[in-house]
C-alpha cells in the first residue's frame, strides 16, 4: 500500500468515526427527549421530530463544510460542538457548562476541529452512560501552537486513561501527535486534559542519520526528490546551473547513487 493510499484510508476513517460520533450524539439526544418527565408524549414527539431534522440538516451542511474548508475559527468550532450537545444538556440529566476559547485564537486545522470535537462528544457521551455525574464543564482554549482542552465532571471519579471508553479518543491523540492526561479523584470527579498540536511535526532531514551534508546540499537535494531539473534548482535557489550540477555530482558521490532518479529515491 503506497503512503499516498494509507493516507487516503486514514482521512477516510476518521471521516466516517467522526459520523458515527455524531449519530450517536443525536440518538442519545432524541432518546433523552421520549424519556423526558418533563415533557408529555405529544411535545416529546414533536421536540425529537425536530431534533432529528436538525441534526440531519447540520450533518449535511457540516459534510459540505468539510469539503470546502480547510481552516476553522477556533470559536465556530466551538459552537458547532455546543450545538451538536445541546439536547442532551436541555432533555437529559447532565447539566453543562462552556468555557469559549478566545475569539482571537488561532484557526484550527480541519483535521483538528473535526477531531476535537469527536473527542468531546465520545468523552460526554462515555459520561453520560456512565450515569454518575450530573454536571460537566468543557473548556477550549488555545496557546498559539496547541489547541488545549479540558473537559471536568462531578461523577464517582474512577476514569483512568487506559479505560475502554476513553480508546478512540486515545486514538486520535496519537494520531494528531498530541497529549492526554486524566486525573481523578474518588468521589470528586475526573479531569481529562488534552493538547493537539495545530502544526504537523516537522519532516526529518533527508539522509539526515547516514550522510554528512551541507545546507545547501540538502536543499539541492530536497528538489532533486522532486524531479526538479537543474535550472530549475538552480532558479529556486538563486545560484547557477553549474553550481547545481557541482553539489549534484557531491550528492551521488556521497551517497553512493549513480542516477539522479536513485538519489531522489534514497532521499525519499
Amino acid at each position: 500500500m503506497t503512503p499516498g493510499l494509507r493516507r487516503l484510508l486514514q482521512h477516510h476513517s476518521q471521516e466516517v468515526s467522526e459520523q458515527a460520533d455524531r449519530y450517536a450524539v443525536a440518538l442519545e439526544s432524541i432518546l433523552a427527549i421520549l424519556r423526558s418527565s418533563r415533557l408529555t408524549d405529544q411535545a416529546a414527539r414533536t421536540v425529537a421530530i425536530d431534533t432529528a431534522a436538525s441534526a440531519l440538516v447540520r450533518l449535511r451542511v457540516e459534510d459540505d463544510e468539510r469539503r470546502s474548508t480547510i481552516l476553522e475559527p477556533v470559536t465556530g468550532a466551538f459552537t458547532r460542538l455546543k450545538s451538536d450537545l445541546r439536547p442532551l444538556e436541555r432533555f437529559g440529566d447532565l447539566e453543562m457548562q462552556f468555557v469559549e476559547p478566545p475569539a482571537t485564537g488561532r484557526a484550527l486545522p480541519g483535521d483538528v476541529a473535526h477531531a476535537a470535537r469527536a473527542m468531546v462528544r465520545t468523552v460526554v457521551l462515555a459520561i453520560a452512560d456512565d450515569g454518575d455525574a450530573r454536571r460537566i464543564r468543557i473548556q477550549w482554549d488555545c496557546d498559539g501552537r496547541n489547541l488545549l482542552i479540558n473537559i471536568r465532571d462531578d461523577g464517582a471519579g474512577v476514569l483512568t486513561p487506559h479505560d475502554d471508553a476513553l480508546r478512540p479518543v486515545a486514538e486520535r491523540v496519537v494520531a494528531l501527535n498530541g497529549e492526554l492526561s486524566v486525573a481523578s479523584t474518588e468521589g470528586w470527579g475526573s479531569s481529562l486534559a488534552l493538547a493537539l498540536p495545530l502544526d504537523p511535526p516537522a519532516a526529518p532531514e533527508p539522509l539526515e542519520d547516514v550522510v554528512a551534508l551541507s545546507p545547501r546540499e540538502r536543499e539541492v537535494l530536497r528538489l532533486v526528490a522532486t524531479g526538479s531539473r537543474n535550472d530549475e534548482i538552480a532558479a529556486s535557489l538563486g545560484i547557477s546551473a553549474n553550481t547545481v550540477k557541482f553539489h549534484v555530482s557531491n550528492l551521488l558521490r556521497k551517497t553512493g547513487t549513480r542516477t539522479r532518479a536513485e538519489l531522489g529515491a534514497i532521499s525519499r
